[in-house]
């Protein structure tokens, strides 16, 4: 049988530093992800992809405080949802792209998904997840000011808004997922960590919040059994001793290898800590489970062990 592999793409697969967010340059970066996303898929990989949504999160939450007073503003939770359409809609237009140029008949599937979480969660009371645009200090504390936000700097970038960021608990449509991929689709799910829902007597109910993808790519994975749960961002390897003379890219290590350096505070909160966590909850969860920090550009030598940060018991 193939290998399901979960792949979750950072945000810069979509909308890179100091880019305009027009329609046109985000899909012409998901063409360029897409392209390698196919070669998995060629290569007989059963590929579930997520995405982050940050910076579109923000850019609709700023249209919806811009637009108000015309037209009625609509929840986070809402605009979480909206993204996961219209960033699923490019993923499908441009995978189907490449996949007929490889010769593939695939289908690929957006699955609007819901991830649950829990009300009580400390993030409500300290918001800890950054969305939007980057802002200088000076104009993060004035917004701050003006608008009530909560505003952070985002690991030496800049500073953003500030919202709550649970942690996930269930993926509601995993087993549709699963389904889905075990049946030969490629699925795009749980974009931008998944939709946050609190459940209640009567289902569930929408919450204000946006869902690190990374913890959600875990969860996710463990849910549809997984063989590989693969992070991709814009650096190859994970390092330890970060701009140290003495620092050094983590190749093929054990958890309790990474246990050691999360006990050392290695990796910074803001950045590479919830990736690092997510990676080595899925690593820890059974016998032969395989988490993988890479590159999107070397994905394919991620998977044959040649390249990246591969994290196994």
């Amino acid at each position: 049988m193939s290998e399901k592999v979960v792949v979750a793409l950072g945000g810069n697969a979509i909308l890179q530093a100091g880019q305009e967010g027009t329609f046109e340059v985000q899909y012409n970066n998901i063409k360029g992800t897409a392209k390698y996303l196919a070669k998995l898929i060629k290569d007989g990989y059963e590929l579930v992809i997520m995405h982050g949504n940050g910076p579109q999160v923000g850019n609709i939450l700023l249209q919806n405080e811009e637009a108000k007073d015309v037209v009625p503003a609509q929840p986070l939770d809402a605009l979480s949802a909206e993204s996961q359409g219209f960033i699923g809609y490019m993923f499908i237009q441009a995978l189907e792209e490449e996949l007929k140029a490889l010769g593939l008949d695939k289908n690929v599937v957006n699955l609007i998904t819901r991830t649950v979480v829990s009300k009580d969660d400390e993030d409500f009371k300290d918001p800890s997840k950054p969305i939007g645009p980057f802002y200088s200090e000076e104009e993060a504390k004035k917004l701050a000011a003006e608008k009530g936000w909560s505003v952070g700097e985002d690991a030496g970038r800049g500073y953003r808004r500030l919202v709550p960021s649970p942690q996930p608990l269930k993926i509601i449509e995993a087993d549709a997922i699963k389904t889905l991929a075990e049946g030969g689709s490629i699925v795009v799910a749980a974009g931008g960590g998944g939709i946050p829902v609190a459940e209640t007597s009567n289902g569930y109910e929408g919450v204000e919040a946006v869902i690190d993808k990374d913890r959600s790519g875990y969860k996710l994975s463990e849910e549809v059994e997984a063989d590989v749960f693969m992070i991709l961002t814009d650096v190859e390897n994970v390092f330890v001793n970060w701009g140290k003379p003495d620092q050094k890219a983590l190749e093929t290590v054990t958890v309790e290898e990474v246990e050691k350096y999360v006990a050392e505070g290695q990796f910074a909160k803001g950045s590479m800590g919830p990736k690092v966590e997510a990676a080595l909850n899925f690593a820890k969860s059974r016998k032969g489970a395989k988490a993988i920090i890479g590159s999107l550009s070397k994905v394919d030598a991620a998977l044959r062990g040649e390249s990246g940060t591969i994290i196994s018991l």
